[in-house]
């Protein structure tokens, strides 16, 4: 397990309050299954190796923050078609210099990608997903993303930024055609907490 006082030489970089807060905070998180247990530590060993492994400056494998967006109803999703990735996803991406922390980051993208201004996520960590990046991602290789779930009020309007080609809502049983388990999965896992 990462310690919580940081890799040597890390205490004075830019970003060693986000290191100390993605410890804080993944330390803090109840995995609901043993794979998101196996998770957990594998982000928190990759942290104690890498004082930079919460910025995109670092290494090619990095954390990064996402909100998935539910309308209080839970039966609507709104998603993000990614520019580069050409997917339906969640809103999110790196963390920056300027969030305290993951939650904080994760909600900065939920509002800057929805144009939701009130927009904020619960608090708790819904889910962790490590995947490899395809497509124009630069040195970018895979992403250790932290997942929270924020709810808005029903017929809340989103604008499209432009990191996005189209920003939709989708109805939880007809998600968008394509490899969609990945946003399924996370879907049941936020209607699961917040319900």
């Amino acid at each position: 397990m990462a310690d919580p006082s940081g890799p040597a030489g890390s205490a004075s970089s830019p970003h060693a309050h986000l290191w100390r807060s993605a410890v804080a905070e993944l330390t803090a998180y109840t995995p609901s299954t043993g794979e998101q247990a196996r998770l957990r530590e594998d982000y928190l060993a990759h942290l104690a190796r890498h004082a930079d492994g919460v910025v995109k400056t670092g290494p090619p494998a990095h954390l990064t923050a996402s909100c998935l967006v539910l309308d209080e109803s839970l039966d609507r999703v709104l998603l993000t078609h990614h520019r580069r990735a050409r997917r339906w996803f969640q809103f999110g991406g790196h963390l920056e210099t300027t969030d305290p922390g993951l939650w904080a980051a994760a909600a900065r993208e939920g509002r800057e990608e929805s144009g939701i201004a009130t927009l904020a996520p619960g608090p708790a960590i819904i889910e962790l997903n490590r995947h490899r990046l395809e497509g124009d991602f630069g040195r970018c290789r895979e992403h250790l993303d932290v997942r929270y779930a924020a709810l808005v009020p029903v017929g809340s309007r989103p604008q499209v930024s432009g990191e996005s080609l189209d920003v939709q809502w989708w109805p939880v049983d007809a998600l968008p055609e394509g490899p969609q388990g990945e946003v399924a999965d996370l879907v049941r896992a936020a209607r699961s907490a917040l319900g």
